[in-house]
C-alpha cells in the first residue's frame, strides 16, 4: 500500500513522498488505460449489448470471397433468425441458448421441400455457429464460450443415388411431361452442375475459345466459388439455339414438388424404380466419370469440390459397386 508522510521534514522524506506521487501517477494512468481497454469489465456490458445476427453476418461476408462454406453461412443464418423471431444480443447467448439452437435444428427447421435438415446439413450449420462463437470469444465480445462442452451433430455418409450408363440412356429416350426439366436434367448429368446454378446459368456464361472449347464461366451459387467448367459438345448442343446475354438458359425452370413428381414420372417411364431427384443428376456424373476411369482429383476439380474427402464418397460407392458386380458371379462347386 502506498502511504505519504503528511509532515516530512527531511530531505530524505521529502524525496520518497515525491517518489511515492510519481508511483500513483503512473499506477493511475496505467488503470485508465486498462479501462479504455475493458480489461476490468467497463466495456464488458456495452459489448454483451451487440447483436448476435449482425456479427454472424459480418462473419459470413468475411467469408464471401475465400470460403467453400459461405452458402452454409447464409444458411445457418437464416435458421438461426428463424430460431430467434427478431434478434437477441451477445448477453442473452448462454448455455441454454446453444442448446435450444441446436434442437431447433435437429427438430423443427425444414427444407424447401419440406423435409427435416440431413445430418450433414445439421452437422454444417450448428458447427458454424460454435466457429462463431469461438471468433466472438478471440475479439473479446463474450467472456467464454457457451458452446463449449456442448455436444454437435455426427457427420453423415449419406446415400447418394445415381444413374447407370443404360438407366440415364433410357431416359434420354423416354418422354417428360415438362421438356425444359428432362433438358436440365440431362445437361446436369452431362456436366455435373448443381440445380442452383443451372437455374440461374445466363447465356454470357456459356462461352468458347480455341484452346477450352465449350465451356461455363460462372459463380457456384452454393459455395460463391468462381468455376470455369470445360462441357462437352453434346452438352453444349443440348442447350438449343443461343439467346441474348442477358437471357437465362434454361428460362422458366422451377423447383417445386410437383417438379419433383414430374421427374420421377419421367424415370419411371424409363423403367428406373429408383427414388430419384434433381440432385442425382449431379451424382450420376461423378459416379460415371469415375467408372468411365476418370481419376479422383480431376473429377473433384469438375464438380467444384474444395476437399477432395468430398469426392471419396463417390470413389466409396464405386468399389461398393465393383464388389457388388463380383458376388454376382457364383458357381455350384
Amino acid at each position: 500500500m502506498l502511504t505519504l508522510d503528511p509532515n516530512p521534514k527531511t530531505k530524505d522524506e521529502k524525496e520518497v513522498n515525491r517518489k511515492t506521487l510519481l508511483l500513483a501517477e503512473t499506477i493511475r494512468a496505467q488503470r485508465q488505460i486498462e479501462i479504455q481497454n475493458g480489461l476490468f469489465g467497463f466495456r464488458d456490458s456495452e459489448k454483451l449489448k451487440g447483436s448476435l445476427l449482425s456479427y454472424l453476418r459480418m462473419l459470413a461476408e468475411q467469408r464471401k470471397d475465400s470460403s467453400g462454406n459461405y452458402g452454409n453461412w447464409g444458411s445457418m443464418i437464416k435458421h438461426m433468425e428463424s430460431y430467434v423471431d427478431g434478434d437477441v444480443t451477445f448477453a442473452q447467448v448462454d448455455r441454454q441458448f446453444v442448446l435450444g439452437f441446436k434442437q431447433f435444428l435437429d427438430k423443427d427447421t425444414r427444407t424447401k421441400s419440406e423435409t427435416s435438415l440431413s445430418e450433414n446439413s445439421k452437422y454444417s450449420y450448428f458447427n458454424k455457429f460454435r466457429a462463431a462463437l469461438k471468433q466472438a470469444v478471440k475479439e473479446g465480445i463474450i467472456p467464454f464460450n457457451p458452446a463449449e462442452g456442448v455436444e454437435g451433430f455426427k457427420q453423415d455418409d449419406p446415400e447418394r443415388e445415381f444413374l447407370t450408363l443404360g438407366e440415364l440412356q433410357a431416359a434420354v429416350k423416354a418422354e417428360c411431361d415438362i421438356p425444359q426439366l428432362k433438358k436440365a436434367f440431362l445437361f446436369s448429368c452431362l456436366t455435373g452442375l448443381r440445380w442452383s446454378d443451372i437455374q440461374k446459368l445466363l447465356w454470357s456464361e456459356v462461352q468458347h475459345s480455341k484452346e477450352l472449347g465449350h465451356y461455363i464461366r460462372f459463380r457456384q451459387q452454393k459455395t460463391k466459388g468462381a468455376e470455369t467448367l470445360p462441357i462437352s459438345k453434346q452438352a453444349f448442343e443440348l442447350l438449343g439455339e443461343r439467346k441474348e446475354n442477358d437471357e437465362r438458359v434454361f428460362k422458366g425452370l422451377k423447383y417445386s414438388a410437383w417438379h419433383n413428381l414430374k421427374l420421377q414420372q419421367w424415370m419411371l417411364r424409363a423403367g428406373v424404380s429408383k427414388t430419384i431427384t434433381f440432385h442425382c443428376a449431379r451424382h450420376t456424373y461423378a459416379t460415371l466419370q469415375l467408372t468411365l476411369g476418370t481419376d479422383i482429383y480431376t473429377v473433384s476439380k469438375l464438380l467444384g469440390h474444395k476437399e477432395l474427402k468430398t469426392t471419396q464418397i463417390y470413389a466409396r460407392i464405386i468399389d461398393e459397386k465393383k464388389k457388388e458386380a463380383a458376388d454376382k458371379i457364383k458357381l455350384d462347386l
